[in-house]
């Protein structure tokens, strides 16, 4: 090998291993549209018999800004009805719950419109816990608020990103977050 490029070499690879790293892994990407889209924020979610990876969420359907890591989608016919995708809209208040119980990740997931009611759609989210402190978005507090039921939330990290995001874009301001319980 010849003696500059074996010199080189360590180097760039070694650039290469800091590049990666520095990047944080948690890092999310996210993209601002206008379109329909299923909102879970506050989702209950039921889950699937013999599944213990997804649940089923309850989300309503709206039309308007939203953000996703996905671009956004239309509305497609399949055989099980409209589907659409459910995104986010900023909040204005939550609760942080620091407990192993599961939770619903539902961001882009895919939703079918009830039939039976328009502004309906059923989401299939992954179930997730110990992903460390995370949301449970209301306008109260209570105990039973961290512990009851799985509901559609994210980290308190992941509102931190997307709201940190939505500051710079302008087309989706977030409101000021109301911490209830800390």
């Amino acid at each position: 090998m010849n003696r500059k490029i074996a010199i080189f070499l360590p180097a760039v690879i070694a650039f290469a291993l800091a590049a990666v790293f520095i990047v944080p892994a948690h890092a999310q990407t996210f993209k601002v549209c206008k379109s329909e889209f299923a909102l879970c924020t506050i989702a209950p979610c039921d889950p699937f018999p013999g599944n213990d990876k997804q649940v089923a969420c309850h989300c309503t359907v709206n039309q308007g800004y939203s953000a996703g890591q996905e671009p956004c989608q239309g509305v497609k016919e399949t055989p099980e009805g409209q589907q659409m995708r459910s995104r986010y809209y900023p909040v204005k208040s939550y609760a942080i719950c620091s407990n192993d119980r599961p939770w619903a990740w539902c961001l882009d997931k895919p939703c079918i419109v009830d039939k039976n009611n328009p502004e309906a759609a059923l989401c299939t989210c992954d179930a997730v816990k110990n992903l460390g402190d995370y949301v449970i978005v209301t306008s109260k507090y209570s105990p039973a608020t961290c512990s009851t039921g799985v509901i559609s939330s994210a980290t308190v990290q992941q509102i931190g990103q997307v709201s940190d995001y939505l500051k710079k874009t302008k087309l989706l301001p977030p409101f000021p977050i109301q911490v209830l319980n800390k």
